[in-house]
């Protein structure tokens, strides 16, 4: 459609939305919107976020341990028997009814065999992982604004074209209604005038029913108030760029795309766990140091009781114990199985991607000789009616036939558009271009 078709698609709609927002509205524009208000990207941000506090809490581990507790104890009346070196005993001795007592220990790990270490390159792994499929669900939101954006505009193209060929249609109708009450058309000519009319009107109800559900799923898409009536831009159906052959497309794709960049990463977490579970073996080392004071009425005070020392501990039990190790071999296993379906997956995304624009261009290229041929053909069958060498029947056809190629020109070039960036997405190549 030229600039003038849409200022008249413009002008037709203001009629029905007078009290509605209009806004108009380009592809890049959407897709920034739709960055900004996408939930999706919500949700992947807060769960980069929960990685970041898995490396931190990995980081942590290499913190020392601190704790103070006390605690105040109510006696009842205890027999106490202290027995003296030379056999001599009382049943006497104090009479304690309370105590109290407080201990502060700290404990700062040494040595764990590693595990400290490994847990934080787990976790950083993680957040790369998380990090880039944030970057993938970016790339869907893009490709999916970009489907919405192209239904839009094809609703829109289809209900301005169907509008245009109904008002060509009600003034042939006028036209007949004329010429039949002159005595120079059959009535049963009219009728099929009025006929086609009609149908042309259904096709219009369809057409802007059509592009109002369009139009909603954008207002929510790109988190507008759901009354803003969105016109596209003419010019979203703009020749795509130059495209190079599909084995570098390939290429590409195993280089750029962020679900298999992600997958690596996850499979080097794997890997750095299995250490971990192996490092379960090795005794672990602390620098422990601790405070006791306690107090009891009547029997004993204790201060600057202060202990350091080191601890070192080792499980046996993780000799035998070796699921937790078993269960980091077999994930590995399957990060490195999805590796490879995931390798095949894409090589065949790009493959449908790229034959699906060849496909695409050629469609404009038969769709636009069609709307030449079904333009002409509707000029010489009108030539003919005026002429009495043409039946109102085929009059109408010819009609009919010259709005559906003007449709399938307009939808084919936009199509054309979704289907390279499709291919774009699936070379991970999108976001580069829409970066903000």
């Amino acid at each position: 459609m030229n600039k003038s078709s849409w200022i008249l698609a413009g002008l037709l709609l203001a009629g029905q939305l007078l009290f509605a927002q209009t806004r108009l509205i380009n592809l890049e524009e959407s897709i920034n919107l739709s960055l900004q208000n996408s939930k999706q990207l919500k949700a992947s941000r807060a769960q980069i976020e929960e990685a970041e506090g898995m490396v931190k809490d990995a980081r942590d581990r290499r913190l020392p341990d601190a704790s103070i507790s006390g605690s105040y104890l109510r006696l009842a009346n205890p027999n106490i028997n202290l027995h003296s070196g030379n056999d001599s005993s009382s049943n006497g001795g104090p009479k304690i009814s309370q105590a109290l007592y407080g201990i502060a220990n700290i404990s700062l790990p040494i040595y764990e065999g590693h595990r400290i270490r490994y847990g934080i390159e787990s976790a950083k792994y993680l957040r790369q992982a998380t990090m880039l499929d944030a970057e993938n669900q970016r790339e869907e939101v893009i490709l999916n604004t970009m489907n919405a954006y192209t239904n839009l505009y094809k609703s829109t193209a289809a209900a301005v074209v169907i509008k245009e060929n109904l008002e060509q249609s009600r003034q042939r109708v006028k036209d007949f209604t004329n010429l039949e009450k002159n005595g120079l058309l059959a009535r049963n000519e009219l009728l099929k005038a009025q006929l086609q009319s009609s149908n042309i009107e259904l096709s219009l109800l369809d057409a802007e029913n059509n592009r109002k559900l369009a139009n909603i799923n954008m207002d929510l898409m790109l988190g507008l108030p759901e009354g803003t009536e969105l016109l596209p831009d003419s010019g979203h159906t703009a020749p795509a760029g130059t495209l190079a052959g599909v084995l570098e497309y390939e290429q590409l794709a195993i280089q750029n795309r962020k679900d298999i960049l992600a997958l690596s990463f996850r499979k080097k977490a794997a890997e750095t766990e299995i250490k971990s579970s192996r490092a379960e073996s090795y005794p672990s080392i602390a620098l422990n140091g601790g405070y006791i004071a306690a107090y009891v009425p009547n029997f004993v005070t204790i201060t600057n009781a202060v202990n350091v020392g080191l601890g070192i501990q080792y499980n046996l039990s993780s000799i035998w114990k070796t699921g937790k190790l078993q269960q980091a071999k077999a994930r590995e296993k399957q990060v490195a199985a999805n590796q490879e379906i995931l390798s095949d997956a894409v090589r065949l995304q790009v493959n449908q991607s790229y034959e699906n624009y060849l496909s695409s261009q050629k469609k404009i290229e038969v769709y636009a000789n069609a709307a030449e041929l079904a333009t002409e053909n509707f000029r010489i069958s009108k030539n003919k009616y005026d002429n009495a060498l043409l039946t109102t029947t085929d009059l109408l056809d010819a009609d009919v036939a010259q709005l559906q190629a003007k449709l399938n020109y307009s939808f084919a070039k936009a199509d054309a558009v979704l289907a390279y960036n499709k291919l774009l997405q699936t070379a991970g190549l999108l976001n580069a271009r829409f970066k903000q």
